[in-house]
């Protein structure tokens, strides 16, 4: 189930091994025939979304853009407790970042030169919402809610049809919650495309979010390359590393571990103990929980892919962390909080026992959206700043331009811009003359 090993038993080399990302062999391949479904619709349009869909998924479209009875009624017929989890779920994720600080500033660098930086909210976005194998309606939440509080005037939703071309209910449920009025039944590399290129019926965005499958993020990568819009980060297989002492209970860190990896066979779970005892439990309760699961096949094929570290103290655990950059970090241990000033490198970070990781992707209020791949050494996870864009002003006041005209001269003149520093003397020869 698990592959365990002693940290201080291998090489350098082996290390990076054990840490090392499962690599998808089919990733050429992938590319190329994102490459190919963006290609046909940005040619064809709306007829290229119906095309790809009818020979990928098998799913005829009578229409692409979901009707505003259907998302109204979809909120109406939602069973009560599902309607409830998901108000609570929406209500705490507005409160965490509604909390978020802002970037605007004013600022007098000099007497009479004032630089400001102003908050600007991205026109129009898109968001991407998988419902594949199962509806992932967190994923509204999660995109819908940062980009209401940022201000975008327009916020439109794909997500991909049922077999019978409708969206699938507790998505739209999710989407008129949220304030979504703009949804689509497409999903895929071709509704990646439809966004980034428009289409006669899906309007063309300025960046697109969301997690999706390999195709969705080839997808995402090659529009970007490409120049027809920007994206937020390109999700990867999910991932978590868990770190536990020999006070952590077996039962709850199998049970994380075995959370993550039903998310796709492609995910990775690592275990980092102390403890030899402990990971000998976890891998026993691990094939007791697994019998459990409606997805074992899935689990059983990713943990095939994963890794058990014994190291030699704490200390050795949170290099691996850094070294690895989880998307998910669940620290097990004793006091888990003393030591959060020694994680550097991590998307989410989830402490002591009672804070499973499924809280953190539905409703604890952080986002889910998170940076994987090792990505987490210099990326964050989606917040309401990646829906804003900033403007830089400045003015000058005659005075100020006195001040602060001569050193820009002296700057363009080093550079051999005289251009620059003429549109600086030019003023300042005019202000000389008016006060002469």
């Amino acid at each position: 189930m698990f592959s365990i090993h002693e940290w201080n038993a291998v090489t350098d080399s082996e290390r990076d091994s054990l840490l090392q990302r499962p690599a998808h062999d089919a990733a050429v391949l992938i590319e190329q025939q994102a490459a190919d479904i963006i290609e046909q619709v940005r040619r064809d349009g709306d007829a290229g979304v119906r095309a790809v869909t009818a020979r990928i998924d098998g799913t005829e479209l009578t229409r692409l853009q979901v009707a505003a009875t259907d998302l109204a009624a979809a909120l109406t017929d939602c069973d009560g407790g599902l309607r409830s989890a998901l108000t609570v779920a929406r209500d705490n994720v507005a409160a965490f970042h509604a909390a978020q600080p802002g970037n605007a500033v004013q600022v007098e660098t000099v007497p009479g030169v004032v630089c400001e930086r102003r908050e600007v909210p991205i026109e129009t976005v898109g968001l991407y919402v998988p419902a594949g194998s199962a509806p992932l309606a967190s994923s509204v939440i999660m995109q819908a809610v940062p980009a209401q509080l940022a201000g975008c005037p327009r916020r439109i939703l794909c997500t991909p049809p049922q077999t019978n071309g409708d969206a699938d209910p507790t998505i739209l449920a999710a989407a008129a919650l949220c304030g979504i009025d703009e949804v689509f039944a497409i999903g895929g590399a071709q509704a990646i495309a439809a966004m980034a290129y428009g289409t006669e019926t899906v309007p063309r965005v300025d960046k697109i979010f969301g997690p999706g499958n390999a195709w969705v993020a080839a997808a995402k990568k090659l529009v970007t390359q490409g120049g027809a819009t920007a994206t937020d980060l390109v999700a990867g297989p999910s991932e978590v590393l868990v770190v536990a002492d020999g006070g952590a209970d077996p039962v709850f860190v199998a049970a994380d571990l075995l959370a993550q990896a039903e998310h796709g066979a492609d995910s990775q779970v690592l275990l980092v103990s102390t403890d030899t005892a402990l990971v000998d439990a976890v891998v026993r309760e691990a094939q007791r929980q697994l019998q459990q699961l409606a997805r074992s096949g899935i689990v059983r094929e990713c943990l095939e892919n994963s890794v058990a570290i014994v190291v030699d103290k704490l200390d050795d655990a949170f290099d691996i962390v850094n070294r690895y950059a989880p998307e998910h970090l669940i620290l097990q241990i004793t006091d888990a909080r003393r030591w959060l000033d020694r994680v550097r490198n991590a998307g989410s970070v989830f402490l002591g026992r009672w804070t499973p990781e499924a809280l953190g992707d539905y409703c604890s209020g952080t986002n889910h959206v998170l940076p994987t791949g090792g990505n987490a050494r210099n990326s964050s996870g989606l917040g309401v700043a990646d829906f804003q864009k900033t403007i830089t002003v400045q003015e000058a006041t005659a005075a100020g331009l006195e001040r602060l005209g001569p050193t820009a001269t002296t700057l363009a003149r080093v550079e051999r811009l005289d251009g620059h520093a003429q549109s600086v003397d030019l003023r300042l020869a005019r202000l000389r003359a008016g006060a002469a």
